[in-house]
């Protein structure tokens, strides 16, 4: 997903060939007066043309995880994709198989939202409470189910915290999968529309 992102940075040089330029003209002129004043500054003002000529802007590549032209939402896509990240890594981590596939599919869920948005940079509203909330939300508790089950806790509070986890990890990654299936709504209603549409001729021409 990452992108390269190509700046023009114009060179110093040409401000310190004028610079050089008038103070050596300062030194030998009479600079006191306006004639030699104007002379300098002129001058100084063709070493800055020249020096510009010999040196072109410099092209400095950057990369940026996302690139949509709105910093905003390369900024949300930017912290979701390191939460989502998170998540995978705590799915490798963690043994048991239907949490697990819940988190996969959270996870799969969450990489098409990013994906959706960056190319579709207005969609952003539409997900900013799961970006902020939500997604977080679900990687902070896995997280702590994670360290329960890495340090061993037996007791029955943490017995009753991971058995909720896991109880409820697959309606977790349903409202993923839901808010996903929500930025395809209007597309939905369009296509069906166009269906209807084309259904309509079809009869119309006896076909």
């Amino acid at each position: 997903m990452s992108k390269i992102i190509r700046t023009r940075k114009p060179s110093v040089l040409p401000y310190y060939a004028a610079a050089l330029a008038f103070v050596v003209l300062c030194a030998v002129l009479p600079i006191y007066k306006l004639w030699a004043l104007l002379v300098a500054l002129g001058m100084a003002v063709l070493a800055f043309a020249g020096a510009k000529k010999v040196c072109p802007p410099r092209v400095v590549e950057t990369e940026v995880p996302f690139h949509t032209g709105v910093d905003d939402v390369d900024a949300m896509l930017t912290e979701m994709q390191k939460q989502l990240d998170t998540l995978h890594a705590l799915n490798e981590a963690l043994p048991d198989p239907q949490l697990s596939a819940a988190m996969s599919r959270m996870e799969k869920a969450g990489r098409s939202i990013v994906e959706t948005v960056e190319a579709a940079p207005a969609k952003a509203k539409q997900v900013r409470r799961f970006a902020n909330y939500y997604l977080p939300d679900a990687v902070n508790v896995l997280q702590q189910y994670a360290k329960l089950a890495k340090q061993g806790v037996r007791g029955e509070n943490a017995a009753s915290i991971r058995a909720e986890v896991e109880r409820n990890a697959s309606s977790i990654a349903t409202a993923f999968e839901n808010q996903l299936d929500a930025l395809y709504a209007a597309e939905s209603m369009d296509l069906s529309a166009d269906l209807t549409v084309l259904q309509n001729m079809l009869k119309g021409q006896g076909l």
